[in-house]
């Protein structure tokens, strides 16, 4: 198949550092590629993903914030889908392109839904008539509320690619991006309940991630709970793969917690609260806990270290392969050359287990 792919504009393809969107739209190309397809990816300028690229209309900044204006976000769109003349399939991974771009006649548009279908974003999606959208965990998919998701994949990652840890260095780890809804003070918190060293990593770019770094994180700082800033791909990798423990206690239904899954292809479990995806992701007593409240997310991190991290690593190359979400992707780009856009069905009528 020849398959278009359109990426947001404002992070390049891969991402330089903080950009979970992006991170996955990479490996949804690479994957198609590998699996014999043509891929033409619509992106920043300055993305560096290795497939064929239409030249993209704005540099996406470093390191700056990643907003980007709606004229630019309207140009991109429409410069993208004016390039996508020759392919079987559009996969629009932007929130305007499915309701301003024009596919050309006949071909199907995909859309994976990477926010909530909350107040804000959910009139968008549940405008987007005759696409096929698709939701990136099963909670997402039940809160659509009209919105017309056609099924759920997971994210996947290149298993092989992520250095086993050896979760030697003591300490748990927490990744994310500077705000409440990712519960950086309560991750802080709850290493400081348990008397656990924590090493914190976050994007810290906006100014409503550096208040809230200021007057809720930092005053929490000691020799134990110590800020990183922002780091690497592969800086971040190392960090949480030298973790006993990811210690991801998010304060906001999250449709797909990316970190959690990266987390076990290194081999460190996960200590999560049961919101969002997280318990489609997180098995619990096998790799990782789940729990609410900071006494009792304490009392959990000190659970995982009985935890086999052989196992979270065996686990993630079974549910969150690249190839396995190439693969659900692929199935789903057949299935609108050959009918109709199809609709999702609940796990359970379905009978299907998250594991």
């Amino acid at each position: 198949m020849r398959i278009g792919l359109i990426a947001p504009p404002g992070v390049p393809v891969p991402p330089p550092a903080y950009g979970g969107t992006e991170s996955v739209i990479d490996r949804l190309a690479r994957g198609l590629v590998r699996a014999g397809h043509e891929v033409l990816l619509a992106a920043a300028r300055n993305s560096t993903s290795p497939v064929r690229r239409v030249s993209g209309t704005v540099d996406a900044p470093q390191s700056a914030p990643v907003l980007v204006d709606t004229n630019t976000d309207l140009r991109h769109v429409l410069t993208s889908y004016a390039a996508m003349t020759d392919v079987d399939v559009v996969h629009d991974h932007t929130l305007a392109g499915p309701l301003c771009g024009r596919a050309p006649v006949g071909t199907p548009v995909v859309a994976t839904a990477h926010g909530p279908f909350d107040e804000m974003l959910g009139p968008l999606y549940r405008a987007m008539r005759g696409v096929a959208l698709v939701a990136i965990s099963h909670h997402q998919a039940t809160t659509a509320d009209g919105a017309p998701v056609a099924g759920v994949i997971h994210h996947g990652l290149d298993v092989d690619s992520v250095p086993e840890g050896p979760g030697d260095a003591g300490y748990a780890s927490f990744l994310g991006r500077m705000s409440p809804e990712k519960g950086c003070r309560e991750a802080a918190l709850v290493a400081r309940a348990a008397g656990v060293p924590l090493r914190m990593a976050a994007k810290v770019r906006e100014p409503a991630e550096r208040e809230y770094f200021e007057a809720e994180v930092k005053p929490l700082l000691c020799s134990d709970v110590e800020f990183l800033g922002e780091l690497g791909f592969d800086e971040k990798l190392e960090l949480v793969g030298a973790s006993f423990a990811l210690l991801n206690p998010m304060q906001w239904a999250e449709p797909f917690g990316l970190v959690m899954i990266e987390a076990l292809a290194a081999g460190t479990p996960v200590v999560a609260t049961p919101v969002g995806s997280a318990p489609e992701l997180v098995e619990e007593g096998v790799t990782g806990y789940l729990a609410t409240g900071v006494p009792a997310l304490a009392a959990a991190l000190l659970e995982v270290p009985r935890l086999d991290r052989a196992t979270c690593r065996a686990v993630a190359a079974r549910r969150f392969s690249s190839d396995r979400m190439v693969a659900e992707h692929v199935r789903l780009y057949e299935e609108l050359l050959s009918g109709p856009v199809p609709r999702y069905r609940p796990r359970s009528s379905r009978g299907v287990s998250a594991a």
